[in-house]
């Protein structure tokens, strides 16, 4: 079996491909190549015995996805995207990379069709910013998606064609609309949602954060793990059970900023809260306030997909996982 992972030098791509070259296989058919694609050189994987490639490709060039599809991978991620803040700080370079980029790889993988049969599995990282206010109390599965954010649009329109070329037989595609994904390892992004990852990780780490909302603000949750376990499951569902409605919202956790601060307190101790300092922001707390709160994801269970039910599982993962089970910097 032949993989492409688009975006596989950012974090939920390294952990995909390390879950991948772990399982050895997909669905029982033996992983025999991988295709690691960014648009920096992603690092080649320890420990895989197959066929690896790594190279700097960026998506929204001319003939880029063309060239990606040509070795006619059987299974495609497609992560790579610029997050929300940029998206909304740069209009042109957000809808460049996040709609044209996904375009341009829907395009190649049809034209690469025409030339001979050819449909990948092609599994999509969406977003829960596809919605937008007013909400209800839980969004459902049924919501609507109407997004007031160019980076919520740019998904939505993603996911619409994913839908339409998935009806038309020239890919079987799969979306994952991901929860914010806490706690995020190594550095802050551009991501405006990244103080939820930040006032956890660095006082973890013994280091000072900083938190621009207020305590009560609400939002959707899920680890790095869990999203793993999200796109592991997407490459072997069996998709005639989607329909023709082929994005999912994945499970989360719905809980306040406090709720967070109150499971480190829980997990690390008050020493580790204290690094927590309140600096607000009327710029993110603006975006906040239009951002999705809680989800009804039935539908996603139903087909087998899982997150975690406390916000202590979460922050314990992130010591397992990234401290080596130690807290402290």
């Amino acid at each position: 079996m032949h993989i492409l992972i688009i975006g596989a030098a950012g974090m939920v791509g390294r952990k995909l491909t390390s879950a991948l070259v772990a399982a050895g296989e997909v669905g029982g058919n033996p992983i025999g190549r991988l295709t690691l694609a960014d648009v920096v050189v992603p690092s080649a994987p320890a420990g895989f015995t197959g066929k690896v490639e790594t190279l700097a490709s960026d998506l929204s060039a001319p003939g880029a996805a063309a060239a990606l599809v040509a070795s006619r991978p059987d299974l495609i991620y497609h992560l790579a995207a610029i997050v929300s803040g940029e998206a909304e700080a740069d209009f042109e370079k957000g809808y460049r990379i996040n709609l044209d980029g996904m375009r341009y790889l829907l395009e190649a993988i049809r034209l690469e069709g025409m030339r001979e049969a050819y449909k990948p599995r092609l599994v999509f990282t969406s977003s829960i910013a596809v919605f937008g206010a007013p909400y209800p109390e839980v969004i459902e599965d049924e919501f609507f998606t109407t997004p007031l954010t160019s980076y919520g649009t740019q998904k939505a329109i993603c996911e619409l064609l994913l839908n339409d070329y998935s009806r038309k037989g020239f890919v079987d595609g799969v979306g994952i609309r991901l929860p914010t994904i806490s706690i995020r390892p190594g550095k802050p992004n551009a991501a405006a949602s990244g103080f939820f990852s930040n006032i956890l990780r660095e006082p973890l780490s013994g280091l000072e954060a900083v938190l621009p909302v207020s305590k009560d603000v609400r939002h959707w949750f899920a680890s790095p793990r869990a999203a793993i376990g999200f796109l592991m499951h997407a490459a072997e569902l069996d998709t005639s059970l989607l329909g023709w409605r082929r994005s999912l919202s994945a499970p989360g956790l719905s809980a306040t900023v406090g709720e967070e601060i109150e499971a480190l307190r829980r997990v690390a101790g008050d020493k580790a809260v204290a690094l927590i300092k309140d600096v607000p922001d009327a710029r993110i707390i603006s975006m906040v306030d239009g951002w999705p709160k809680n989800f009804s994801t039935k539908r996603a269970e139903s087909l087998g997909f899982r997150a975690e039910k406390t916000f202590d599982e979460i922050i314990r993962i992130h010591i397992e996982d990234e401290l080596n089970g130690k807290i402290g910097g």
